[in-house]
C-alpha cells in the first residue's frame, strides 16, 4: 500500500524488453535504497512494481531496476517512458507511517489525457479527459491518484475533470513536465468504487 505522497522523482535511466517484459532501470537519489529489499513494492507513476536489483551508482545516485510485465505497459503509461525522462517513485507505506494523502494500492485503472493548462503565480489547474466508462468514479471533491499523486478532485463536467495543484505538487512531482495531449495514470479511490458498485448492484443507480 501507499499514501499518494510522492517521495522524489527518478530518471529513466535503461529501457530493454524482451520476450513481452521489460526490465526498467532508474536513477534515485541514494536514500531511497536506504534498508531496500529484493521483492520490495515501489510505486512508479502510481504503477506498483516489484524491485528486481539495486545498487550504487556514485556518490550521488543509485540505481532500481524492475520488469513490467506486458499488461502494465498497456494500461498504464510506462509503456511510453523515454530514457531520461522522469517519473515520481513511493517507497510502500510502512506501519506507523504518517498517512498524509489516501490509501493507495498502485493498482491504475486507466489512464486520462491532458486537455488544458491554466497556470497562475500561485496556482495550477489541469483539466483531463478520461473514458466515459470511469466517470462514476470521479466526483467533485473526491480522491484520486493521477501518477502516483494523491489529490482532491475539483470540478467534475461530462467526461472532464480537474485538479488545482500548489507550487509544492508541481516542484516535487513530474506533473510539471505535462504537455498537451500528454497521458496520465489514474487509480480511482477504492471506497468510492465499491459504494458506486454496491448501489450499482442494488438498481439504486
Amino acid at each position: 500500500m501507499f499514501t499518494g505522497i510522492v517521495q522524489s522523482q527518478a530518471e529513466v535511466l535503461a529501457i530493454k524488453t524482451e520476450n513481452n517484459l521489460c526490465r526498467l532501470t532508474l536513477a534515485v537519489e541514494p536514500k531511497n535504497i536506504d534498508q531496500l529489499e529484493l521483492g520490495a513494492s515501489i510505486a512508479v507513476n502510481g504503477v506498483c512494481l516489484t524491485v528486481v536489483e539495486f545498487a550504487p551508482l556514485d556518490e550521488n545516485r543509485a540505481y532500481i531496476s524492475f520488469d513490467v510485465i506486458d499488461e502494465s505497459l498497456a494500461v498504464t503509461n510506462l509503456g511510453a517512458l523515454t530514457l531520461n525522462g522522469l517519473v515520481n517513485i513511493e517507497r510502500s507505506l510502512k506501519v506507523g507511517d504518517e498517512l498524509g494523502g489516501h490509501m493507495v494500492s498502485g493498482h491504475v485503472h486507466c489512464q486520462a489525457q491532458l486537455i488544458e493548462n491554466h497556470v497562475t503565480s500561485s496556482n495550477c489547474r489541469l483539466v483531463f479527459s478520461c473514458s466515459p466508462n470511469w466517470m462514476k468514479y470521479i466526483l467533485p471533491k473526491g480522491f484520486i491518484a493521477i501518477n502516483g499523486i494523491s489529490l482532491t478532485l475539483g470540478e467534475v463536467v461530462d467526461n472532464q475533470f480537474s485538479v488545482h495543484l500548489i507550487p509544492e505538487t508541481l516542484a516535487r512531482t513530474n506533473l510539471s513536465r505535462l504537455s498537451i495531449n500528454d497521458k496520465v495514470n489514474l487509480e480511482f479511490d477504492q471506497q468510492t468504487i465499491t459504494i458506486v458498485s454496491t448501489l450499482e448492484r442494488m438498481n439504486l443507480v
